[in-house]
């Protein structure tokens, strides 16, 4: 068993006992990583940080159906993408807010070009491929541990990922953002 796994282990059964210092620490522990995936998913930060906090209420609520024999991050993070779809399907039944912001400017400091484009291009792949992409490369999950927290095959994960990989390279080649060798294009 990995350590972290040990450690959160013991974190969850401290948690289930009640202890309120573990509480905090099982929150303090997830809550970057949990938001991390959200702001990628929702590409806004106010609904971010609410599919964060109800993640991890839900977590708390129902810590008692996870298997403690498999590691708790991915199942941590399958709540979290259950969250987002559920805001994102909310997002489509109600009507536009011209002054909500699409992109993350607002949740990270200036970066450079390619960050940002490179940002665009994921916000701008299907609901799948953006979050197989996100755990993938931002979480650095396996694609076994994809396919756990996604519930479904590794061959669909390993195809999401390539489908996800050929979109952004051809939407970054599309605007000059890279060649056609993947390097970055400098503009001035």
């Amino acid at each position: 068993m990995h350590p972290d796994a040990e450690d959160d282990s013991e974190l969850a059964r401290r948690c289930l006992a009640g202890d309120e210092a573990a509480l905090r620490a099982f929150v303090g522990r997830f809550q970057g990583l949990i938001f991390a995936l959200c702001v990628r998913m929702l590409s806004q930060r106010q609904d971010a940080e609410d599919a964060t906090q109800e993640t991890l209420l839900r977590a708390v609520r129902h810590l008692r159906h996870w298997d403690a024999s498999r590691p708790l991050k991915p199942w941590l993070l399958a709540i979290a993408a259950n969250r987002c779809r559920t805001r994102l399907a909310q997002r489509t039944r109600r009507p536009l807010d011209l002054g909500e912001r699409g992109d993350l400017a607002a949740v990270r400091s200036d970066g450079p070009e390619l960050a940002e484009e490179m940002q665009r291009a994921v916000s701008g792949l299907r609901e799948e491929l953006r979050l197989c992409f996100v755990l993938f490369y931002q979480q650095e999950l396996s694609v076994q541990e994809i396919a756990t927290t996604l519930e479904c095959p590794e061959g669909t994960v390993k195809t999401w990922l390539y489908r996800a990989r050929k979109q952004i390279a051809r939407e970054l080649i599309e605007r000059g953002v890279v060649d056609e060798s993947g390097h970055e294009v400098h503009r001035f």
